[in-house]
Order: C-alpha cells, then structure tokens, then sequence
C-alpha cells in the first residue's frame, strides 16, 4: 500500500468543474477507532458535481473543497473498534468529498457492505435511491397511473422508469436522442419523448388530455413548467433537481405564484433531497440489490470509459454535455 494518495479538490468557487478542480497528493490516512479506510475501485459522476465545486453544498464552506460523493471499493484497515467489517470487505459510500480520490477515510457505519465494488452497485448507492425513496415514500408510488419521468436516460431516471413500469403504470419518458428513445423502450419506457425531435408540452397535451399523475422531474425551467401545467387532478411532482440551471444559476422568472396551478387542481409539489431520508437507505439498498440480482432492474452503465483522478474532469464534462446514457462513472487503478 502506498504512503500517499491522490485526491480531487476546488480550489476556487465555480461551476465551471474543470477550472475549479486541482488534483493534490495527501500523505495516507489512518482510520479511527470506529472508521474504516477503503481504497476507492469506482467513483459516481453526479449532474450536481458543478453544485459542489460551486460551494453551494455547505454554507460557509472554505477553500479546498473535497470533490465527489458516492465511490465502490475495498475496505484495507480497519480502526480497532469496527465490529462490522474487514479488511477486504467490499463496500459502497456516500460521503460529501469521499469520491473523487484513490482512498478516503469514513465511519463504518457509512460504509455499506456489497458482495462486490461494482458500478452497478455505486449506481444504486445514490441514483437508485433517491428515485427508489423519492417515488416510494415521498411521491406515493401506485398502480394504473400515468407517470412522467424526465432526463428518463440518465443515471436515476433510467430507475424511476423502471420501478414506475415495474409498479404497474404508464410511463412516459424526456430524452434528447433516438438512441436513448431505443434505450428507453427496452426499460419498459411506453412513451419516449426526443424532445429534440417532439414537442413535450405539445405531446402531453394531445395524447394525455387528463394529465400526468406524478411527475419525477430533475431538469428544471421550461420542462418543470409544462410538467406542473400538465398535472392531473391529485397529481404529484417530485422535484428532485435542475440540471437545467446548475451551471449559470437559478433563472429568475416573473410569473403568478405557483398555488394558482396546484390549487384547482388539488395537487403538489415535493422537494427531494436524498440525504434527508437516510432512515430509508437500508430496506431500498437491499430492495434494489435484489431486484437487480433477479433480473427485474437493468443497472445501465454508461460505456464511456475514465481511469484515474486525472480524468474526472473529462467525465463531468462529457455528463454535463448531455451525451451520457446510464450511469457515468470514474475508475481508479485496482
């Protein structure tokens, strides 16, 4: 094992990643009583990494920032109070900065256990939860609804289509090309919409004239505002993003308030922030693990490959252009 390590840090306040991203080298950590030290096999690229390198994550927060969130790998140490692993363990975490860096330090208890640091199980860790939890427990997941999922391609619509499908519905799905038309059907997807092809608002108003029952939107602006004008009575929005916006900001708009839309039609809108729900990641962990095992969810995983720290910014560029089709993640060396 070596004696230092590579990490992932912003140097500077921006959304622009790529800028605000500098690699240093950190002697290796030694993990506490109760902590673990695992060598990261793959980190997670999230559309909210600008967010991060931002510094919109922690109010108040000084420069360097640690950058990434969720990685898959290898316990190596165990600090002399861990109970519930092992050295050799493979394990998933979801730690702010403990994902763009070769090792990283964390509380066993944040630590998952995982027959195996895979991609797959990195991309349950946090994109298969938030749309497992966000659909299920906030949104009121039923059966013999209509459900629209937009970004349908990316790494946590692929799920919503899926558990959406898998629950008995119909599901209409946003993407930006006929390759990711094709990759939606082969979920389940019913409806596929190229936006780039088909005008959303203009689909929803001629084939779903009684709206949309619940929405899983995480693109923002023009499409947040046809999917709440399209809401069915009772309807349900899940805002759980807007990627739309992530980098030059929040736009300000001058419109009436938004209970003008819900109020005639009883229905709402509900702000998804997945860490505000971890009394839930233990039974959709093992939910989706399982489904994924049996066959019943397909994990996609982008094909693009990126080894090593020093491509990081390559990958959240090429996430951010709007060409990733699954999950996009980072490998390091084994």
């Amino acid at each position: 094992m070596a004696d230092t390590y590579k990490k992932l840090v912003a140097t500077s306040f921006s959304t622009d990643f790529r800028q605000a991203a500098e690699i240093v080298e950190e002697d290796l950590p030694t993990p506490g009583p109760h902590e673990v030290l695992v060598r990261n096999r793959y980190a997670a690229v999230n559309a909210t990494d600008v967010n991060i390198s931002a510094g919109r994550y922690e109010l108040g927060a000084d420069l360097p920032v640690d950058l990434g969130v969720e990685a898959a790998g290898y316990v190596v140490e165990v600090g002399e109070k861990v109970r519930q692993l092992d050295e050799g363990d493979a394990v998933v975490t979801s730690t702010l900065g403990g994902g763009y860096r070769e090792y990283h330090v964390v509380h066993e208890s944040n630590a998952i256990h995982v027959p195996e640091p895979s991609p797959e199980a990195l991309s349950i860790m946090v994109s298969g939860l938030t749309a497992s939890i966000a659909l299920s427990e906030v949104g009121g997941l039923r059966h013999d609804e209509t459900v629209l999922v937009t970004a349908a391609a990316g790494g946590t619509g692929q799920y919503a289509v899926q558990l959406a499908h898998e629950a008995g519905n119909h599901v209409i799905g946003t993407c930006s090309t006929d390759r990711k038309v094709a990759f939606l059907e082969e979920l389940g997807c019913d409806r596929p919409v190229n936006y780039t092809e088909e005008d959303v608002a203009d689909v929803l108003r001629a084939e779903y004239p009684e709206g949309v029952d619940l929405v899983y939107e995480a693109v923002g602006g023009e499409l947040f505002d046809v999917a709440v004008e399209h809401l069915a009575r009772h309807g349900r929005l899940l805002s759980i993003g807007y990627v739309s916006e992530y980098e030059d900001g929040p736009e300000a708009v001058t419109r009436e308030r938004i209970y003008t839309s819900l109020i005639p039609k009883s229905a709402s809108i509900h702000g998804f922030f997945l860490p505000h729900f971890a009394e839930h990641f233990g039974t959709h962990v093992k939910k989706l693990m399982r489904m994924q095992r049996s066959g019943v969810l397909d994990v996609r995983i982008d094909d693009r490959v990126f080894e090593g720290v020093e491509a990081v910014p390559d990958a959240v560029d090429y996430l951010q252009s709007g060409q990733s089709m699954g999950k996009v993640v980072v490998q390091f060396p084994s």
